[in-house]
């Protein structure tokens, strides 16, 4: 499944992937302690969504502009991340998980930027000039495990591919399983498109069994019954979840799901523990 950022921004996937990745990173900055902040895949870093890719798609209507035309108070902070980029009521630019993130740091936070497509790094830079990111150029798997464990003893990786190869998944297993054993505590945001629920099993049962503790698997399913050969939904795997975070996640999933859930249909979105 090819999934490039600049034709799906502002979708229903990014309103759950950024709601949840707002609240996770400020639930691990109520204590004190500096944050690293790495994103693999980083992409163009803020999406036109007047753009001809965005057009192409129109997905943004069943995502952001859902979001917006809700007030729902659990979505404030996520508003207020796509309203940061914007001028005037209607949002014209989507920030995507770089600038998001360049939003939430602190003084003594960092943020790391991957993205290897040159053309998206060229655009990457630019979108991120009056932030303190560092960008990088590189092979996403070399750089997750180059940078662990970060200078700061906390810190979080956005996992978020377009999962354009055909071992993409392969990848990301045996890059997780050797990232954990040099940084057991850390925590690992992974994103994936649901589309195939016998492929998607299959690989979930390959993450079982590395065995990692504390692995939590969060699933947004828009249909009530799959779509054959179209996008169903996404989900998040998340390694070491705050337990502040945790806490408040059935209350944010429910209002997710029901702002998000297509005509004439209820949705999901789920919980599963891997392990812990």
């Amino acid at each position: 499944m090819n999934y490039r950022h600049s034709f799906h921004a502002s979708n229903s996937a990014d309103v759950v992937k950024h709601s949840l990745l707002i609240a996770l990173v400020r639930a691990l900055q109520q204590k004190p302690g500096a944050l690293t902040l790495i994103d693999t895949h980083a992409g163009c870093g803020l999406y036109d969504l007047g753009g001809g890719d965005a057009q192409r798609t129109g997905e943004s209507g069943q995502g952001v502009l859902r979001a917006f035309a809700d007030t729902n108070p659990l979505l404030n902070d996520y508003r207020a991340a796509v309203r940061a980029v914007n001028v005037g009521a209607e949002p014209h630019f989507y920030p995507g998980s770089p600038r998001i993130l360049a939003q939430l740091l602190r003084p003594q936070d960092f943020l790391i930027l991957n993205e290897k497509h040159p053309a998206d790094a060229y655009t990457l830079r630019g979108a991120m000039r009056d932030t303190s990111a560092a960008v990088h150029e590189r092979d996403a798997y070399e750089l997750w495990l180059a940078v662990l464990p970060p200078r700061t003893a906390r810190g979080v990786v956005v996992v978020d591919p377009p999962y354009e190869q055909t071992d993409e998944r392969e990848r990301i297993t045996a890059t997780l399983a050797a990232a954990h054993r040099k940084w057991a505590h850390g925590v690992t945001v992974i994103w994936y498109p649901l589309k195939d629920r016998t492929t998607h099993w299959r690989w979930k049962e390959q993450l079982r069994k590395l065995g990692i503790p504390k692995f939590l698997a969060v699933e947004h399913w828009l249909y009530d019954q799959d779509q054959p050969g179209i996008y169903n939904g996404a989900g998040l795997y998340i390694v070491n979840p705050p337990y502040a975070f945790t806490q408040t996640l059935p209350p944010m999933l429910e209002a997710l799901r029901a702002v998000l859930a297509p005509e004439g249909h209820r949705g999901a979105i789920t919980t599963d523990w891997l392990a812990g």
